[in-house]
């Protein structure tokens, strides 16, 4: 495992560089890159599948660069990182953010023509109440979309936990840094309840706090990782339900509880998606990511007073929605899209 300070220096020394280096490349090139793609669009399913994801690449590197290069102002703005924690500057980065994410999916729903709909009550029906946001686990897309629909539909700040894997990323990994946010590890010593419920204590009237209570993309191996760490934790009741869905791994309930206890005012928003599934590495990506397609995205608020208070309790309420998720994401499939 890699230090901590190590992996900063790679992340900002070596990675940030590398990424605009290969930006700049692309760009230079891409004459060349349109004709190879073109070539290869006629080989592959899809119409001119590998021309849409060089675009969608492309912008997602030349967006990362921008926002490297904002991010970069505005901590020599800060006086070199000195006041980077003032509310000003956290208002600019949720600011970049947001823009990020408004050019990103804007062009890439375009081109790759998706058409996303919400099915539920959603977060602007309650303006002016903190949110405990809790979110099926799903793909690489599923992520940026919540984000997306939080700050862009919503003008929510969120708050937001993440795998550790994600702080690699050179621009995000920045942005997440210096916004109310934790990436999670299981390095010895760290108790991440309890760094959950800092997180999500004292939130703000128009803040989100999002945690992925499965902890991990859905993939069948960790499926029945999950359900034999249940067995070995004497957990046999929780084992058989976990069994029972065949969509979404087992939550884990500890950052869960940690947030409820944390934030007693704020009501819970769950959130589920169909059509990013399953899309874990380049070939999946290459094989899953969805074109030409009709995605949901489900909403459900649940008031405070309707949520049990006693610990058992709160996880049975827990799987009590995750098993109506998984019955959510069966009966609604992504629907293709007429030529």
């Amino acid at each position: 495992m890699i230090h901590p300070a190590v992996a900063w220096v790679i992340r900002r020394f070596i990675l940030a560089p590398l990424l605009i280096l290969l930006t700049v490349t692309l760009w230079t090139s891409l004459p060349l890159w349109l004709l190879a793609t073109g070539i290869a669009s006629a080989f592959v399913p899809g119409w001119l599948r590998p021309v849409r994801l060089l675009w969608v690449g492309l912008l997602h590197l030349t967006l990362e660069t921008l926002a490297l290069v904002a991010l970069f102002v505005l901590w020599i703005g800060s006086g070199f990182g000195w006041r980077l924690r003032r509310p000003w500057f956290e208002r600019m980065h949720y600011a970049i953010m947001r823009t990020y994410l408004v050019v990103f999916f804007r062009e890439a729903r375009r081109v790759l023509r998706l058409k996303i709909e919400t099915v539920g009550t959603a977060p602007d029906a309650f303006p002016g109440h903190p949110l405990l946001v809790f979110c099926r686990h799903a793909g690489v897309g599923d992520s940026f979309s919540i984000m997306y629909a939080l700050m862009h539909w919503y003008h929510r700040e969120p708050r937001i936990v993440l795998k550790e894997m994600l702080a690699w990323d050179p621009a995000l990994g920045v942005m997440l840094a210096r916004v109310p946010s934790r990436f999670v590890s299981h390095r010895p010593g760290r108790d991440l309840e309890a760094e959950v419920g800092d997180l999500a204590r004292h939130l703000d009237a128009n803040d989100a706090f999002v945690i992925f209570p499965e902890g991990g993309n859905f993939t069948k191996g960790r499926r029945t990782r999950s359900i034999a760490r249940l067995r070995k934790l004497g957990r046999e009741d929780m084992a058989v339900r976990a069994e029972a869905m065949s969509h979404v791994l087992a939550p884990r309930p500890g950052g869960v509880l940690a947030a409820l206890e944390a934030s007693p005012e704020a009501d819970v928003l769950l959130v589920a998606h169909t059509g990013l599934d399953h899309v874990d590495s380049l070939g999946d990506i290459w094989r899953e990511l969805p074109m030409d397609k009709r995605l949901l995205m489900g909403w459900w608020r649940v008031p405070r007073e309707e949520i049990p208070t006693g610990r058992e309790e709160q996880i049975t309420w827990l799987y009590d929605w995750w098993q109506r998720i998984d019955d959510w994401v069966d009966e609604h499939k992504p629907e293709e899209l007429p030529r």
